[in-house]
């Protein structure tokens, strides 16, 4: 098995490059957020298009080209050592074919970000690279838990997460240890069949999914099943499902963790013999708590749960 290769700690004064390599921002959006990496002692060095926009059926931060010469600047410059990404939305997939690894593979750097950022990161682990899955600028000023925030710059110093979690009441008991994979369950599912999708083997996946209506959920959760990757992992974890179905019949439209969406998912994968966690902090929810994209996971579900890297 491949040895992953995490990126080296980083330390005060450092510089991270704030990139859109999909939709588009406003200025007064990421305000917060730059503030709060240079309140960390780390120096945010801005993408030349972070601010662009380019209206194509979908407002992006520029064109495939302006967002392509953005992150691979952000990959390769030696100056830089971590890559934050601004936000998500759609436009990860125009770039990975021409994503350039040159500089970035003798100086890797931490890549973070979430939703539709799991394109990249899914290429980067392709290549043997860790990321962390977590909030992005943009979501600093959403009134996000400020420990979102606090566990990433934790993660960038070098401390490894650990979670302790209480029982739900779909998780799947047993004990495993393995390499974490997975993020934005649409992308996940957009990436099957292609070079650029995980490779789920013995993994460890882990879900998670904002405003699909409950047959889209269950049809993911089905392609999913048809690849046979309910058959290749061993183990699973589901993060944060909200906003899912219609808001004027689902009561829990507002919810971290509908339980509907948690009831589908459950009634899946029944069959499985591999530990299940529901209700893990981390997604499109205020309390968006950081994974390691490629880490090596102690998964341990019994009456509480306990997650460590």
């Amino acid at each position: 098995m491949k040895k992953i290769i995490f990126p080296k700690s980083l330390k005060k004064g450092d510089k991270i490059a704030v990139i859109s390599p999909a939709g588009a921002v406003d200025t007064t959006q990421l305000e917060k957020g730059i503030e709060m990496i240079k309140s960390k002692g780390y120096e945010p060095v801005l993408g030349e298009h972070l601010y662009t926009k380019f209206s194509n059926g979908y407002n992006y931060a520029g064109t495939e080209q302006e967002r392509i010469k953005d992150i691979n600047w952000a990959l390769n410059d030696n100056e830089i050592s971590a890559i934050w990404a601004s936000r998500g939305g759609y436009g990860c997939q125009h770039l990975i074919e021409h994503l350039d690894l040159k500089n970035f593979i003798k100086n890797p750097k931490w890549y973070i970000g979430y939703s539709d950022n799991t394109v990249i990161q899914s290429y980067l682990l392709k290549k043997g690279f860790a990321s962390i899955h977590g909030q992005t600028v943009k979501t600093s000023s959403f009134g996000v838990t400020e420990e979102s925030y606090t566990l990433i710059f934790d993660i960038l110093k070098g401390k490894k997460p650990k979670y302790s979690l209480k029982s739900n009441q779909f998780n799947k008991p047993g004990i495993i240890e393995g390499e974490l994979v997975g993020g934005n369950l649409a992308l996940i599912y957009a990436l099957l069949g292609t070079k650029y999708s995980f490779d789920f083997k013995d993994k460890i996946l882990f879900i998670e999914d904002i405003g699909e209506n409950f047959y889209a959920l269950d049809r993911m959760i089905m392609s999913l099943e048809l690849a046979g990757v309910f058959n290749k992992i061993s183990g699973l974890i589901i993060g944060g499902m909200t906003n899912m179905g219609d808001e004027k019949e689902n009561k829990q439209y507002e919810e971290s963790f509908d339980e509907f969406a948690y009831q589908l998912i459950s009634d899946r994968i029944l069959k499985y013999n591999f530990p299940v966690v529901f209700g893990f902090p981390n997604g499109h929810i205020k309390d968006n708590r950081p994974l390691i994209i490629g880490g090596n996971v102690k998964l341990k579900v019994e009456d509480k749960v306990k997650i460590e890297f």
